[in-house]
């Protein structure tokens, strides 16, 4: 299973990462000790504060390979420390998002409609802060921080070579929810206008008058592989997942389409938003 990228049950962080994360914090806490160094002292020598060292150690807070490096310096680990650096990249990431970003790298194509939230790949990084900080039950502030990064990292499919198809589209009562704030909605819309100029991207409005619309079953998406294969990943209340059967499969990519075909175009999707914003 993989989770979802719209809505707020979309990670859990019951993984293998997590407790990869606290077994390098506490290999760093045992260094330092060994070397008869306080907290303060390691934050000081390796140019971080008191706290972030206090996180890393605690688990709390995943530490850059530079931090790492120079903790390995400081505390004379002879590379031990460094040497973590591996684990922690693999580890930065809940699993099931290391697994959605595996398969959008594998896609030469990818659909998708958001129908209660701005689609993950098109979030700024203010507007997912946003979502997760409303979700209840509510995270730990470090795991926030995570999964943010996590989303964000996952964009990196817009810079790919040769690039993907992508195509979205949105409800309009997604761009019209002021999550995070007026200022949080108005960077949103903006980016939506940025991305939306991109040759090998395509977004769509879903104008609430509109009298058909294929989508009320929830948002979802369709990806086109390299090896051939077409996989649809379906997203509902807690429970989202990868669909492989080829009869599900072309059920959702039939209603995709369906969803395009009833949408704005995408030049009258830009003038649509470009519109929200000056109203916003």
């Amino acid at each position: 299973m993989i989770d979802g990228t719209e809505e707020d049950h979309e990670f859990g962080l019951e993984d293998d990462s997590g407790a990869v994360i606290a077994a390098v914090g506490r290999q760093i806490k045992l260094w330092r000790e060994e070397a008869g160094l306080r907290a303060a002292e390691l934050g000081s020598i390796i140019g971080y504060s008191e706290n972030l060292v206090f996180k890393v150690e605690g688990g709390r807070r995943i530490p850059k390979p530079e931090f790492l490096d120079k903790t390995d310096d400081a505390v004379g680990a002879n590379g031990k420390i460094s040497a973590m650096k591996k684990d922690v990249e693999e580890a930065r990431y809940p699993r099931k998002v290391r697994d959605l970003a595996k398969l959008e790298a594998e896609a030469i194509e990818l659909g998708a409609y958001a129908g209660v939230v701005i689609h993950g790949l098109l979030q700024t990084e203010e507007y997912a802060r946003a979502l997760y900080a409303q979700r209840r039950p509510a995270y730990a502030e470090g795991d926030i921080e995570r999964l943010v990064a996590a989303r964000m990292a996952r964009q990196v499919v817009f810079d790919r070579r040769p690039a993907p198809l992508l195509t979205f589209v949105q409800e309009e009562a997604t761009l019209r929810r002021r999550t995070g704030g007026r200022m949080v909605l108005r960077r949103q819309l903006e980016h939506l206008l940025e991305m939306s100029q991109l040759r090998h991207v395509e977004i769509q409005v879903m104008p609430m008058e509109a009298e058909e619309h294929a989508g009320l079953g929830g948002s979802h998406r369709v990806l086109k592989l390299k090896d051939g294969k077409t996989v649809g990943h379906n997203e509902v209340q807690l429970i989202s997942g990868l669909i492989t059967d080829p009869r599900q499969v072309q059920i959702l990519e039939m209603r995709y389409n369906l969803i395009r075909s009833q949408a704005l175009t995408p030049r009258l999707s830009r003038e649509f938003i470009e519109k929200l914003l000056g109203e916003t």
